[in-house]
């Protein structure tokens, strides 16, 4: 990631590649501010719409434009993390974040339906700042919290600048960042290698296409929870699934309801998970917990609206 002074704050000049040129950038934050790729493309569009709103000497008068942006957006994304509260106080079972996937297989809704590849702009770098139990964590904190952080720990903004963006003190903002980084050095788990987990995970799409449930047990934590997210658009679970032995026979319950259903292997928001296809089309997106060599939790996206990067046909 670019650091302020990279973004450009020496600039004088708004030409249109300078401001164009920030958009990957700010989508990246817009997307680990809010974890819905959703609402921070929607984020971004109000940004840049604030910035073509203003006339030529306006936008001259601004010494840096992707600090400008920047600003902006961050603004946008705090507010509309205060109003999420209350929306995902309404919405019906759990609300997981929207689950990103490997580039290889993004896509981009567009006006008028149909999928059709990317720009690449637009693509989210996966690194331990977007795995899901990340974005999980970032979940707990308040707005404010979660702006601070995102911006200092991951973006490298100083905090007078981050003050400017929060309407508090930097002071305020260096607690605000501390806060939120003891809610993840609290909820981290010991780091397991992706190989290991890409194996852990395999184990676990094998016995669940086997009906395996002796074997799933085995490979679940005893004290594993499974959440899943239908939006109240899908049929799913609206509580969370405690225990190994629940999650296994719940998961063994789908495999029965649901015949053909295919199970891939894919990279969920950086890290190895599966992928449910039925006719072809993705029907969930599922990331996974792992300590000890066991799997944790499970965090299920089934809302259709949340998967809609993914590839409608992906290839076994």
């Amino acid at each position: 990631m670019r650091t302020p002074s990279e973004a450009g704050h020496a600039r004088s000049e708004p030409g249109l590649s300078a401001v164009v040129g920030e958009r990957r950038q700010l989508i990246n934050l817009a997307y680990r501010l809010l974890g819905s790729l959703a609402e921070a493309e929607d984020a971004v569009q109000e940004a840049y719409a604030r910035w073509y709103a203003m006339s030529r000497q306006q936008q001259q008068a601004i010494e840096s434009p992707g600090a400008w942006l920047t600003t902006v957006a961050s603004r946008i994304c705090l507010d509309l993390l205060g109003s999420a509260r209350a929306r995902r106080e309404r919405y019906v079972g759990a609300w997981i974040p929207e689950p990103l996937p490997d580039h290889t297989e993004w896509i981009s809704s567009r006006a008028g339906g149909g999928a059709e590849p990317a720009d690449p702009a637009d693509r989210i770098t996966l690194d331990e700042s977007v795995n899901m139990a990340f974005l999980v964590v970032l979940e707990s904190m308040t707005p404010a919290e979660r702006v601070a952080f995102i911006l200092h720990d991951v973006f490298r903004y100083p905090f007078a600048e981050i003050a400017e963006i929060v309407g508090r003190t930097p002071a305020a903002c260096r607690q605000l960042a501390s806060s939120a980084r003891r809610r993840i050095h609290a909820a981290q788990a010991p780091a397991v290698a992706a190989a290991g987990q890409a194996g852990l995970v395999r184990d676990f799409k094998e016995a669940w296409e086997a009906k395996n449930i002796k074997a799933l047990v085995g490979l679940l934590d005893p004290d594993a929870t499974m959440t899943a997210d239908g939006g109240g658009l899908v049929g799913t679970v609206l509580r969370p699934v405690e225990g190994s032995a629940r999650i296994a026979e719940y998961l063994i319950h789908i495999a029965d309801k649901a015949p053909g259903l295919t199970l891939l292997e894919r990279t969920v928001n950086g890290r190895p998970g599966l992928v449910a296809q039925h006719s072809g089309v993705t029907v969930t997106v599922a990331a996974f917990g792992l300590t000890g060599g066991r799997i944790t939790r499970i965090w299920a996206v089934r809302n259709p609206e949340k998967l809609r990067t993914w590839t409608e046909h992906a290839q076994g």
